[in-house]
């Protein structure tokens, strides 16, 4: 194939694949181009396969191709990987992959790959196609007449086989299309009760908080699992969007009051401890593009107070800040608390009192407004 290609076909290395798929008493055939180098590759020919054929069958068995099957031990259960896993669910379909090195297991494929060869492709080979559907249509035609060719042993042609004998053993089609999927696994949900993806955040419910989490993500939707139970759903987010935050009413905690954090409310709890602790949550706010994405940093500094004591957690920020740190973090302070070395110090914290942060509006210590001055 020469030329430019279509854009929804152009994903992949730039090379072309066929798949071929085939029943197993007509030997009827059917042959599914598209471009290779992607998991969407191998799941979008098996659902042209099911289309065409009409139906759905019990039983598919496929070669071992790693895009389906991620181990086909001798002795043991065979793992599919979950979008296949999900195909195969969504056709009431078993997937039971030929052995390795054992073409016998699905000869009816391995003898019509070589007649694809031989009767579609060499019949093609002196003509050139500008797009990816053309060399489609073109197949189809070549495909349609091998299957309507008349057995040399036996009565009939392999589509006249399949639509006396076969067609009416088929399962009908879903009513539901089979919408492809991508699972990426082992998200950890934040101290925020979301999970990133794509640069946006997304609830899960507060109980996994920490946790690890699998994401399944469709052109619509994104789902969160763990450990293959859903946990919740979100619409996902358009692709321009980022540092937007999708928060299900349900995944919050229940029987409290409670409110998403936001970065008044994260100010205010640091007034409570003190001016230092003040200066590092809106550091770590400058030092981000966005305030959402400092979220995070601050709430893990403040929770440090709940663990120890507000007065101890603001002696570990002035020390650090002390220390020509710009920017402390839970991993500056910790190790302060820790090691005791907040209560070694006899320098005295001046008292404060906590007052309300004005909304829009930075708090800061009167030490940064004195330069650090002593």
């Amino acid at each position: 194939m020469v030329g430019p290609d279509d854009a929804a076909d152009r994903p992949g290395d730039g090379r072309d694949v066929s798949g071929v798929f085939v029943r197993g008493v007509s030997a009827v055939f059917e042959v599914c181009v598209r471009r290779a180098g992607r998991q969407d590759t191998w799941l979008l020919a098996n659902v042209a396969m099911f289309e065409w054929f009409g139906g759905t069958a019990p039983r598919i068995v496929p070669d071992n191709l790693k895009t389906g099957v991620i181990k086909h031990p001798r002795e043991g259960e065979i793992v599919l990987n979950d979008a296949y896993r999900e195909l195969a669910a969504h056709y009431s379909a078993a997937v039971l992959p030929g052995r390795i090195r054992r073409p016998k297991d699905k000869a009816s494929v391995e003898n019509t790959v070589s007649h694809v060869a031989t009767w579609v492709i060499a019949g093609l080979r002196n003509q050139q196609f500008a797009t990816l559907p053309e060399l489609r249509v073109a197949i189809r035609k070549r495909m349609d007449a091998y299957n309507r060719e008349p057995f040399q042993k036996r009565a009939g042609s392999r589509l006249s086989v399949f639509q006396t004998e076969e067609k009416s053993l088929l399962r009908p089609l879903p009513s539901v299309p089979f919408e492809i999927s991508r699972w990426v696994m082992g998200r950890r949900v934040q101290k925020n009760g979301h999970v990133v993806w794509e640069k946006n955040f997304y609830s899960a419910p507060y109980a996994h908080i920490g946790q690890g989490v699998d994401l399944r993500i469709t052109t619509q939707v994104l789902e969160i699992y763990r450990n293959h139970e859903r946990l919740t759903s979100h619409l996902l987010l358009p692709e321009h969007v980022i540092n937007e935050y999708r928060t299900n009413d349900a995944d919050q905690p229940q029987g409290e009051k409670y409110r998403e954090w936001d970065a008044v409310r994260i100010r205010a709890w640091a007034t409570r401890v003190g001016p230092n602790m003040v200066t590092v949550v809106n550091r770590i706010f400058e030092a981000v593009p966005v305030e959402e994405q400092g979220f995070d940093a601050a709430l893990a500094a403040l929770r440090l107070s709940r663990r120890y004591s507000s007065e101890r957690v603001e002696k570990a920020c002035q020390i650090a800040l002390e220390g020509r740190i710009r920017s402390p973090r839970y991993a500056h302070l910790r190790p302060i608390l820790e090691t005791g070395q907040d209560k070694a110090s006899t320098r005295r914290i001046p008292r404060f009192e906590p007052t309300e942060p004005e909304t829009g509006g930075y708090v800061r210590g009167a030490d940064y407004y004195a330069g650090g001055a002593r």
